[in-house]
């Protein structure tokens, strides 16, 4: 049963193993279904059944996913969950030396090309969500002035408020409660900047 806490990646062979491409599109596809085969994640990536099984297998190894039981019917294929409701890393854990620091920042630059794909997809696509969505969906760009204390409080508040709101569609998830329910991306970012 996946943990109810997010994993936090401190070591280098772990944050390797999520920095692959398709790893981290295969983690993500499998948080928003909750459960899949790799039959499954593969007809969803566009990628081999056999390369999409090798990737998964390496994210279990590093214990970003686990089997997930009592899922399919004839055993044949394996099923797949997250091991935790999401996944963190810090510069804290990576910035000790050039090598781990080096990784770190392809880590997050890879992160967020993907982040910046699956946005020019959705303004690719928006004209085929009905107006309700199109009303809902927003972007922003803030430019605070502001000490790194209050950055840090502001990031904790707002994964405080992140995290409200997916416990609640969480548990109406459960409840069986899923209608008009879509799979949203929420990417915030805070760091300072020199004009």
């Amino acid at each position: 049963m996946p943990s109810n806490e997010r994993h936090r990646i401190s070591d280098l062979d772990t944050l390797k193993a999520i920095s692959h491409p398709l790893r981290l599109k295969l983690y993500r596809a499998l948080h928003i279904k909750r459960s899949a085969t790799a039959s499954q994640l593969a007809d969803q990536v566009d990628e081999a059944v056999s390369l999409v099984s090798y990737h998964l297998r390496k994210l279990a190894d590093h214990g970003l996913i686990e089997a997930a039981e009592g899922q399919g019917t004839d055993g044949r294929e394996r099923w797949w969950q997250p091991s935790a409701r999401g996944l963190t890393y810090s510069e804290a854990d990576f910035g000790d030396a050039p090598e781990t620091a080096a990784v770190y920042a392809a880590a997050g630059r890879m992160s967020f090309d993907q982040h910046v794909e699956l946005y020019r997809a959705h303004q690719d696509s928006r004209h085929t969500w009905g107006a309700e969505w199109r009303g809902a969906s927003w972007s922003s760009e803030n430019l605070l002035r502001l000490t790194a204390g209050e950055l840090a409080d502001l990031s904790r508040e707002m994964g405080a408020l992140i995290d409200r709101y997916q416990e609640a569609g969480n548990a109406r998830d459960a409840a069986g409660d899923t209608e008009g329910r879509e799979s949203v991306a929420l990417h915030t970012y805070g760091f300072p900047f020199r004009p």
